[in-house]
């Protein structure tokens, strides 16, 4: 610590500190009280509770004084953001620092990814940690533009703003001691070793948890959530865009193991974060859902920072850095102001930091072949075929099985029956591959979206009505360099040009959120109910997520992770 001498000094009364936050109701996160005192501050750390001098006072008049909040596990990439405009929509509502796992731009390209990254995330109004993305490709079942091993982990570990490991997707390959996934874990060894198993139960979740993973944000049944807890896993409870968790693990949470628990948003998109909250909306469902309100910040303060080892971060306490939130009302808990180490960065909803520089941006990441041909589907007899049902809300899917409509020798989109085709085309290598499938839950009435954005791989991926707007949608998200585009009788409706790894756009927030409203609401004029289409479409070719999928190596059986047939 600078200045060290001096700080101590005004510790014990001796000097004038910095700044002085004057009639301040702590939240402590350490004794789980609330408690009235004036904050000390100097070099933008907390030097002390008491009545001290200051050069400069804050008077919060019996405001409340929270550490800032911290995000558990968050994919900068999912809200379409750079990092400082993600940092625009999220210091509002009171985010002082994210754990993230650039796991898309990883996937699109390799390690120069995450050295974008790394230096895109710098001094900023947000402190990012990143875990280094453990599954590139996510498995084997699906083209990346790279691939990653623990020896490119080994590589990047030491730097000190890698928390550690990111999420172990490939979870069957950890339990059953694949020796590459061993040594992702033994990459890691020292820092935090992430989870992601969505189901598992039983002996293959204690051998996932023996192997050393640490952590989930994958439950979606407070039985699953409790057995991961009971084997010492921490908890990350997740509310996102499409991944609405919460609710449902509430009633997990006890006095007994909220310390053990943390919150995530996971994927988020940019007007959702604006518009509905960051971790502080998870914080408001939480504390509407019955727990405590200091337990609540709790989850979304110090037991994240100390689950990932953040030195000095969520909690006010000497040597923390000086990042709080200040609020009136600790059950409606809306933000009010926002201090980054002691300066003050927003209010009243409005961001007031600076926007740094530009960087350069990554390479040109488009590399397409295809034609109209490879989408025909020609029927097997009378055998029916496997087509992906949508759970709204969730990135699970199940497995429908229903008659194809087959018009001159074709299976083609029966919109009566909500049965859309789905195309996914490889992008980053022009190796012409193409998978094609159908999917149940968009209820498009007319044309077709698509999206650059497709988890994990992030080749593009396609759902349409019918052939030619499949191809028009294709072309465009071709000519844009990366994009998400609506298309109706072979006429654009609405499009976001992604040109960052096909994955993030170059616009301003506002800019962007805009963007992203005129796509939504033209896939509603489309036809489609749900909430946040791209965002699903996104998941749909999410491999190692239950249970059926798409990649561009075809339709994947996700709970036994290998190919399946579209005929039954």
């Amino acid at each position: 610590m600078r200045n060290l001498q001096q700080k101590l000094s005004i510790a014990r009364g001796e000097q004038r500190a910095e700044l002085l936050f004057r009639n301040a109701r702590v939240v402590n996160v350490f004794s789980g009280e609330i408690h009235k005192t004036d904050v000390a501050v100097e070099g933008g750390r907390v030097i002390g509770f008491g009545d001290y001098r200051a050069r400069k006072t804050i008077d919060l008049k019996g405001a409340y004084l929270a550490p800032s909040l911290i995000d558990g596990h968050f994919h900068v990439e999912s809200s379409m953001l750079t990092a400082p405009e993600f940092v625009r929509a999220v210091v509002p509502h009171g985010t002082g620092a994210v754990v993230i796992d650039p796991h898309e731009y990883a996937n699109v390209l390799g390690l120069d990814g995450i050295r974008y990254v790394l230096e895109s995330t710098r001094n900023l109004a947000v402190d990012f940690f990143i875990m280094l993305p453990s599954c590139v490709p996510a498995t084997h079942l699906e083209t990346a533009g790279a691939t990653l091993t623990a020896d490119d982990l080994k590589l990047m570990i030491h730097d000190d703003r890698i928390a550690g490991v990111a999420e172990l997707m490939n979870y069957p390959g950890v339990f059953l001691g694949m020796k590459s996934e061993l040594a992702k874990i033994e990459a890691g060894k020292g820092k935090a070793i992430d989870g992601h198993a969505p189901g598992l139960r039983g002996k293959n979740l204690n051998a996932y948890v023996l192997a050393g993973v640490r952590s989930d944000h994958e439950s979606v049944e407070v039985a699953e959530a409790r057995e991961k807890l009971r084997l010492g896993m921490h908890l990350l409870l997740r509310e996102g865009s499409t991944e609405r968790n919460l609710s449902h693990l509430l009633p997990l949470i006890n006095a007994h193991n909220s310390q053990n628990c943390s919150f995530a948003t996971d994927d988020k998109l940019a007007g959702d974060l604006v518009n509905e909250g960051h971790i502080d909306h998870a914080v408001r469902k939480a504390i509407e859902g019955g727990v405590p309100p200091i337990a609540a910040l709790q989850m979304a303060t110090i037991n994240t920072a100390r689950h990932y080892r953040l030195n000095n971060l969520g909690a006010i306490a000497p040597r923390y850095w000086a990042d709080f939130i200040v609020f009136d009302d600790l059950r409606k808990f809306t933000v009010r102001q926002v201090y980054k180490k002691g300066a003050l960065v927003a209010e009243g909803g409005r961001f007031l930091g600076r926007s740094p520089a530009r960087i350069s941006l990554p390479r040109g990441t488009m590399n397409m072949r295809y034609s109209a041909d490879d989408f025909v589907v020609r029927p097997k007899g009378t055998k029916k075929i496997r087509v992906i049902d949508i759970i709204p809300d969730q990135i699970v899917t199940r497995e429908w099985h229903a008659t194809p409509k087959v018009v001159e020798g074709r299976i083609v989109p029966d919109t009566s029956r909500d049965i859309l085709k789905m195309v996914v085309v490889e992008r980053h290598r022009a190796t012409g591959n193409v998978g094609v499938g159908f999917v149940r839950g968009f209820k498009l009435k007319w044309g077709a979206i698509g999206s650059s954005v497709a988890h994990d791989a992030h080749n593009v991926v396609v759902a349409g009505t019918n052939d030619a707007d499949i191809l028009r949608v294709l072309e465009e998200v071709e000519r844009l360099q990366g994009g998400q585009v609506a298309v109706v009788d072979g006429r654009v409706k609405a499009e976001l040009p992604l040109p960052i790894a096909g994955l993030v756009t170059d616009q301003p927030l506002r800019k962007a959120m805009k963007l992203i409203d005129d796509l939504n609401a033209a896939a509603r004029a489309m036809g489609c109910g749900l909430s946040a289409p791209f965002m699903a479409l996104s998941f749909l070719s999410l491999s190692p997520i239950p249970s059926l999928k798409l990649t561009d190596q075809g339709l994947i059986d996700a709970a036994k992770l290998q190919k399946t047939d579209l005929f039954v």
